[in-house]
């Protein structure tokens, strides 16, 4: 059976998917629940060519993958990925993707998290964004919004977007990326109030558990489908 799959995306380039993606991971290894995070198109490599963000999803996905498995694109210079494409000359190809995809879903795995780049409307080529394969392959989508001035319309933009291309926002996540933020507890009441999908919860600056955290996290996303966790 194909893994249950959730596109993971943000309000911002700095909103945090990598982190709250690899704390999902240690939440579903804590449940016994075999997971995997991976990221189609990254922009900004070492020097053996490989994205901190794709590592860290490597390294905390319940299953052993090989690094161009977990992210199949990647740019060595951290710019937009339509630009690295074009200065490195190496296109984006969609039909590539989707392949890859189809593969991911056949991982003997029960979750799968495909981590975007950038914001929803990141674009791919002069036409397209990321945001359209998504659409066109109707993954179910996790909005992280990373908690700081000005976060509030990042994320109801976000949300509309989603809306209209057609996809289905299961819920979201309030990454709290800045520690002075002021009125936090209020600007989380404000999203909640706005958004009619569930927020699954709060990431705080300092966690002091990160497993339990995502523990918590991962039953609420299984929530989203029906799925209840003891």
């Amino acid at each position: 059976m194909p893994a249950n799959c959730y596109f993971v995306t943000g309000t911002d380039t700095d909103a945090g998917k990598s982190y709250v993606c690899s704390i999902l991971l240690q939440g579903f290894k804590a449940l016994d629940i075999t997971a995997a995070g991976v990221k189609p198109i990254a922009a900004g490599a070492d020097a053996q060519g490989c994205n901190s963000d794709a590592l860290l999803l490597r390294r905390q996905s319940g299953i052993a993958l090989p690094y161009d498995v977990v992210n199949p694109i990647c740019y060595q210079a951290p710019v937009a990925p339509h630009l690295a494409a074009i200065n490195e000359q190496q296109p984006i190809n969609e039909a590539t993707l989707s392949q890859t995809l189809a593969s991911w879903q056949q991982l003997p795995i029960q979750q799968l998290l495909v981590e975007g780049a950038g914001g929803w409307l990141l674009p791919i080529s002069n036409e397209r964004y990321l945001a359209d394969w998504v659409a066109e392959h109707q993954l179910p989508v996790v909005l992280v919004v990373g908690m700081k001035l000005g976060c509030l319309n990042h994320a109801m933009l976000t949300v509309r977007e989603i809306a209209r291309s057609g996809c289905t926002l299961v819920g979201w996540v309030a990454n709290c990326i800045d520690p002075d933020m002021a009125l936090l507890p209020q600007n989380i009441a404000d999203l909640q109030q706005r958004i009619s999908t569930p927020c699954l919860g709060v990431v705080p600056y300092d966690p002091e558990d990160q497993t339990q955290l995502g523990v918590n996290l991962a039953r609420n996303l299984l929530k989203t489908s029906g799925r209840n966790i003891s």
